[in-house]
């Protein structure tokens, strides 16, 4: 068998490895059913109206938009900031830099928990939105300085350069050149610094009060106490959410790519 069938036939294995779980649970969204069973007795609403109605489940939508959004800002601005100070060469000390941002990543989530925990409660944060905006925004940068790295790697230093001989200031030539250029990486890690946020549970467990219990955590409340359908419903939102933005991001790209040319 060829290389290049195998390399196809193991990259649709993972895909399926991936995918299947999530294909398996979304349409238990729409049982009837008091369990999450096969097959559906019959397709229906109600678990979908029971996230959107009952106090529990509408406090913690609320949460995640209010974190997720904070938490994307920050991200991004700072995560924007990182890669173009990184984008300088700093032979001594530029691979210690990124190698501390990239920390978070590597750090596992009870150890950083355990820290953010005490840090916050020192500075009179604890148990606040905002510590839980903090908390994220410290997995969620990383995320965010590998995608903008990535596009301002791919930007020819040549046209910045250009543009400054013209006589254009280096507020400008950020606003005018290096910005537009890099969107497509920022987008791309905005949405992921997003997506981050959503996803995280072992971190707002630390950080969080009850009042700031987000719809993951709220599932996962859900499933130690209780399987409910309902925790396919937030997570078929949680799913057709993601893929969402990235149709947005793509689309946002190619338009730019196609202006580009």
């Amino acid at each position: 068998m060829p290389a290049k069938t195998l390399q196809w036939l193991f990259g649709a294995l993972m895909a399926a490895f991936l995918i299947v779980p999530l294909l398996v649970m979304m349409p238990l969204a729409f049982t009837s059913s008091l369990l999450l069973v096969y097959p559906i007795p019959s397709f229906s609403f109600r678990w979908f109206v029971e996230l959107f109605t009952l106090p529990v489940w509408q406090r913690a939508i609320v949460n995640s938009l209010i974190i997720g959004f904070g938490t994307t800002a920050l991200a991004t601005v700072l995560g924007v900031l990182a890669a173009l100070g990184l984008r300088r060469r700093l032979p001594m000390i530029g691979g210690l830099i990124r190698t501390l941002f990239m920390l978070p990543m590597v750090v596992p989530a009870v150890v950083l928990g355990i820290g953010m925990q005490i840090l916050l409660a020192r500075i009179g944060l604890a148990n606040t939105h905002l510590a839980v905006i903090i908390a994220h925004t410290v997995v969620a940068v990383p995320f965010v300085i590998v995608s903008v790295s990535g596009s301002l790697a791919g930007i020819d230093r040549r046209v910045e350069l250009a543009a400054a001989s013209l006589g254009a200031s280096p507020q400008r030539v950020f606003g005018k050149v290096t910005l537009p250029l890099a969107m497509p990486g920022i987008l791309t890690g905005t949405v992921l610094a997003f997506a981050t946020s959503l996803d995280e549970v072992v971190l707002t467990l630390f950080v969080a009060g009850p009042n700031q219990r987000t719809l993951a955590r709220q599932m996962f409340s859900t499933i130690r106490d209780n399987i409910s359908p309902a925790i396919a419903a937030a997570a078929f939102l949680f799913i057709f959410g993601t893929l969402l933005l990235a149709v947005v991001v793509l689309i946002v790209r190619r338009k730019k790519e196609v202006a580009a040319i």
